[in-house]
């Protein structure tokens, strides 16, 4: 029996259509990726699974006593609690059962004629679930996620709060878990951590990713959410793109072999008398038919169309290092780096969470000064900085507010051009424009972003974690731009795919603040074996270095993250 089961389900949000009278079913064993544009409704659809949303129509079906743990997009919020206490709360459902068992135990059975029957099933509900050993499981998740147990929630970063979300998610050892975005905020050693915990995980897995690697590893089926339809796609994302192209050029011929019978039956219905004294009404029934087939098609969507805005070329060199160093209590971050970053370079910083990836972009861009060492900018710099904070939104202004500052205009290449108009390229309807920010999803905040950030000129372009929850379309889109853009480029990201199809070199933060330059991308840096730095676990002080080859529990995730207090 299936573990869910959708049966033309609904939902309308105002007058945004979700889901169109969907089906969905998910068997046993099955890794699902659900896929689609920004704000199509992907998170949505989990939430009516949890039943956090409730359909407007349609029957949802579920195995009984299904457990099913979710784990949000969003970071948890810095709520003033343990994280042993939080991820426990995975096993809240076990601890009700617990407390029901223990206060039936106390009542006299002879004044409660069903309570032995009532005690009986609560301890095989408990003993089904492995509720007898709550701290155990607790204590064996935050090993194996090597989560800090001396810190409370508000006081870990947001790479740590994230991982501590994750704890709780897989705490409960449920049947159905669902993924949305589970790399965002994750380190590479994490989220390679995560995919084989996943390849090994018992159960059904629904996720939502844009990163293409954990893609491509974890997919047994793709689920595609396109303008309130679902469509399924069996096997790999590789093997989805295949087929997909080769379903758009069969449904794209059918459609003109259509339109070209349809057309004729047009011409015989508006024929002069003679033709109308002869025609049969069954054949007008079928054109009335073909008419409301055609006005039931999904046409073709427009494609994601980014304009990057290019100042006048910079000097050839444009950033000199020399002998940078910085530290964070006594912990050295950045040991002697000496750079050069000449015109047109592409460079990717490389590096678990908090090895100071973003201390070093604020170096270079004049915000930190180094302990010790130089850096000198080029002539003629114009800069464009996108920030993994997303410290430039205002929740309450609409997204055309925020990108024409006021304006219905902006200026691209000496001419302006209507602010609607510039965000169709972003995939922002004329009424999605018109939006507030607070009511996007993660990823259309993201790409307000970029729309905003790509109209300033520039020839040194600065990309801070650029790829967290954009789909996979836009994401695509923004890498052929970057190929494209003239300027040089600076990106920190953990998406492995989006530096080997766009940097030409990365800078690796390995042991003890060492920084060192490779030519590739990060699948040629990969395949030499060279281990990232590794930092500490905010329960302790000083970081301990270990070389993960010589790890023997590969269960065990050793790689760490940094408190929010570290610049």
């Amino acid at each position: 029996m299936p573990l869910i089961t959708f049966d033309e389900v609904s939902l309308e949000f105002g007058d945004q259509l979700i889901l169109n009278n969907v089906g969905l079913v998910l068997e046993n064993g099955e890794r699902v990726c659900l896929i689609g544009r920004n704000g199509e409704g992907k998170s949505t659809l989990m939430n009516i699974i949890t039943g956090k949303v409730e359909a407007d129509s349609g029957e949802i079906v579920k195995q009984s006593h299904l457990r099913v743990s979710q784990l949000e997009q969003g970071l948890p919020q810095e709520r003033d609690i343990t994280v042993k206490d939080y991820v426990a709360e995975g096993l809240q459902h076990l601890q009700i059962l617990l407390d029901d068992y223990e206060t039936l135990s106390a009542k006299p059975i002879e004044n409660n004629p069903n309570g032995l029957r009532e005690l009986e099933g609560l301890q095989q509900q408990i003993e089904a679930e492995g509720g007898w050993n709550i701290d155990q499981r607790v204590e064996t998740i935050i090993s194996e996620l090597n989560l800090p147990t001396k810190l409370n929630l508000n006081q870990l970063s947001g790479g740590w709060r994230r991982r501590v979300a994750l704890g709780k998610a897989l705490a409960s050892n449920p049947q159905l878990l669902l993924l949305d975005e589970p790399t965002n905020h994750l380190d590479l050693n994490t989220i390679q951590w995560l995919e084989n915990r996943i390849l090994n995980f018992k159960g059904v897995i629904l996720f939502i990713t844009h990163d293409r690697v954990f893609l491509q590893r974890l997919a047994t089926r793709i689920i595609e959410l396109d303008r309130g339809k679902l469509s399924s796609w069996p096997g790999t994302y590789h093997n989805y793109l295949i087929n997909k192209e080769k379903a758009l050029e069969d449904e794209t011929k059918a459609n003109a072999l259509f339109d070209k019978r349809l057309n004729e039956e047009e011409v015989w219905i508006r024929q002069g008398i003679k033709a109308r004294r002869t025609r049969n009404e069954g054949r007008v029934r079928s054109l009335m038919a073909m008419r409301v087939e055609v006005s039931k098609r999904l046409k073709p969507q427009s494609k994601a169309r980014i304009h990057i805005e290019e100042a006048e070329q910079s000097g050839r060199k444009v950033i000199e290092a020399y002998n940078i160093c910085h530290s964070y209590s006594e912990e050295p971050l950045i040991n002697k780096l000496s750079l050069k970053v000449m015109r047109g370079d592409r460079i990717g910083l490389v590096g678990n969470n908090g090895v100071g990836k973003s201390t070093l972009l604020k170096i270079i861009l004049g915000e930190i000064t180094p302990d010790a060492g130089t850096v000198k900018v080029g002539t003629n710099l114009k800069i464009a900085y996108f920030d993994q904070l997303r410290r430039s939104l205002d929740p309450e202004k609409t997204v055309a507010q925020i990108i024409g500052d006021g304006s219905d205009y902006i200026k691209l290449n000496g001419k302006l051009r209507h602010v609607i108009g510039y965000l169709r390229g972003f995939l922002f309807s004329a009424k999605r424009a018109m939006t507030k920010v607070k009511v996007l999803s993660g990823g259309e905040k993201n790409r307000v972003i970029l729309a905003k950030l790509l109209t300033r000129p520039s020839n040194l372009l600065v990309l801070d974690e650029p790829t967290n929850d954009l789909d996979i379309e836009t994401l695509e889109v923004l890498e052929d731009k970057l190929l494209e853009y003239q300027g040089t480029l600076i990106i920190v990201t953990h998406d492995r795919e989006f530096l080997d199809n766009v940097v030409s070199s990365i800078l690796v933060f390995e042991d003890s603040g060492i920084i060192q330059n490779y030519a590739g991308g990060f699948s040629d840096w990969h395949r030499r074996g060279i281990q990232l730095a590794e930092t500490d676990n905010p329960d302790t002080k000083k970081p301990v270095v270990e070389k993960t080859e010589n790890k023997k529990n590969t269960n065990k995730l050793s790689a760490a993250v940094i408190p929010d207090k570290r610049p």
